[in-house]
């Protein structure tokens, strides 16, 4: 159980949420909702013990596992499997079991009755953490989320961005944690997988605590809401199911939307009454009453929702270019033993739309990054077409530097910029005031994801690369990105698991990972792209 006492939450100077208690017990499952930047990232790193609050406490009883949204944690040199086993804290005995088993066929005598020594003792810590089954049962939870065989042997460093995501995934589902935290479960997750997820969580016997987007998730499996208003700097708690929590907070809002309607009139009718009275002397103590009775009426009265502000997204009148503003000629990339593609040629027109579909572990992202400058392929070369400006979103934000502000982040993207004018284009994706000195580490996913859309947007760019640039957003903010695909200019090539994503695109061609082959656009690969 997690217990939150009067919990006051800071991003640096900004006050997120204030005075916030709330619990979590067993077989509570709790959708977190609320705006990008509403404090829910930050949130679940307090209630994971990942962070501090700026006042209050947070008490869990029993295990807690956390799945970030960032996926580069763990050492980079580990298996995928021992990653995942380590929840258990089995990775380092399934090793000694290996490492014995390999001893005793030894030649020496010694050295196999050691190795028999050490491979009984593993054997009953494999046993006291669940034995086989365990492993077993870590497997079919990575081949339930689409990892496959052939990734468990793999180290994390040679894995894409949405296979570590799997595998940090898989292994907090392992960790039999009576509570779990999940920041975005089903980025880059496919169709099948995401199904199972819910599947999962609902029969899940412990509690858990989800921040997703992804509404049939919620409507699912969860039987409690929390909702941060980051208008109020307040949480609202319902104990309900998904669909009954969207139809009570639209009630709640029409009762404080006509509560202050009618204290404004009142208040208003006091004032008006107080100021036609204070003219004469005799009844300026009644006066200054009314005026009192008239503020107390207001600042006691529950503050009505303000309207949720969209980051209004227009990406950049494309530079001009020649008539194939980028080409790329036989790129092959592997890591170690495993090829990841081979021999891909891509030619890509002025206003071209391209999406590039593989499943994951097939090098999308590799892709994106190798054209955009970012990886060296092992063979074959990108050639630049005259006047080519390549903007790059990716999608775990390595672009952006964390170790600086959202303000220097954007005057290194834009360094034509003035200061003035880059607060201006920061303040059009809600990065107002103070918000523009915050260090970039401290941002939410949702934040992240507009500093590098408003750096795109300054960029000047004519080929797009845009590897899922829907992820982490809330409904109305996905829908501003998608209409800024529709309507730009430029070429894009896209990496999306978003069907909505890619009918915004209208695609004229697809390139097919690992194999490279490339083909026009038609309806029967839109019924691949969730699976991707």
């Amino acid at each position: 159980m997690i217990t939150a006492h009067q919990l006051e939450v800071r991003a640096g100077a900004r006050l997120l949420m204030d005075d916030v208690s709330f619990r979590v017990a067993a077989g509570d499952k709790v959708g977190l909702v609320g705006r990008n930047g509403s404090g829910k990232t930050t949130l679940t790193k307090i209630l994971s013990g990942e962070a501090l609050p700026a006042s209050g406490s947070v008490t869990s009883t029993g295990d807690v596992g956390y799945l970030p949204q960032d996926p580069r944690i763990g050492d980079p040199e580990v298996l995928a499997r021992d990653r995942i086993l380590s929840a258990r804290g089995l990775d380092d005995v399934v090793r000694r079991l290996r490492e014995s088993e390999d001893q005793m066929g030894s030649d020496d005598p010694e050295v196999a009755d050691r190795a028999m020594k050490r491979w009984t003792r593993a054997d009953s810590e494999l046993h006291a953490g669940g034995g086989y089954a365990a492993e077993s049962e870590a497997a079919t939870i990575a081949a339930s989320l689409g990892i496959q065989e052939r990734i468990l042997g793999q180290q994390l460093k040679t894995l894409s961005g949405g296979q570590r995501r799997r595998v940090e995934l898989a292994r907090i589902l392992f960790s039999g944690a009576e509570i779990l935290i999940l920041d975005e479960p089903t980025n880059h997750l496919d169709a099948d997988s995401i199904v199972w997820l819910r599947d999962f969580l609902k029969s899940h016997r412990g509690g858990f605590i989800v921040i997703s987007h992804d509404n049939a998730l919620l409507e699912e499996t969860v039987n409690k809401v929390l909702h941060l208003d980051a208008n109020r700097t307040t949480m609202d708690v319902y104990n309900m199911s998904w669909k009954n929590y969207l139809t009570q907070r639209e009630t709640d809002e029409k009762r404080r939307k006509r509560e202050r309607a009618n204290a404004e009139t009142k208040a208003k009718t006091l004032t008006d009454q107080a100021n036609k009275m204070r003219a004469k002397a005799s009844k300026a103590q009644a006066a200054q009453s009314m005026l009192k009775r008239a503020e107390k009426m207001m600042s006691g009265l529950e503050g009505e929702r303000a309207a949720d502000k969209v980051a209004r997204i227009k990406f950049p009148a494309p530079a001009a270019c020649g008539k194939t503003p980028l080409m790329a000629e036989e790129l092959s990339k592997s890591y170690g033993s495993l090829e990841v593609f081979t021999d891909v040629d891509l030619a890509i027109d002025k206003g071209s739309r391209v999406v590039i579909l593989g499943l994951n572990g097939a090098g999308k992202t590799t892709m994106l990054r190798i054209l955009a400058g970012v990886d060296q392929s092992d063979t074959g070369r990108v050639i630049p077409g005259h006047g080519l400006k390549v903007g790059y979103y990716a999608q775990e934000h390595e672009t952006l530097d964390t170790d600086r502000t959202v303000l220097e982040n954007m005057q290194s993207a834009a360094p034509q910029l003035t200061d003035t004018e880059a607060r201006s284009v920061l303040g059009s994706f809600l990065f107002s005031g103070d918000d523009a000195n915050k260090p970039a580490a401290v941002l939410s996913g949702g934040e992240k994801t507009r500093l590098a859309l408003a750096s795109l947007v300054v960029s000047s760019a004519n080929v797009l690369l845009l590897d899922e640039p829907t992820n982490n957003l809330d409904p109305a903010s996905r829908e501003e990105v998608l209409a800024a695909i529709r309507t730009y200019e430029g070429a894009i090539i896209l990496v999306t698991h978003d069907e909505g994503a890619v009918r915004a695109l209208e695609p004229d061609r697809v390139l097919l990972l690992p194999d490279g082959d490339e083909d026009l656009w038609n309806d029967d690969y839109a019924d691949l792209v969730s699976l991707a």
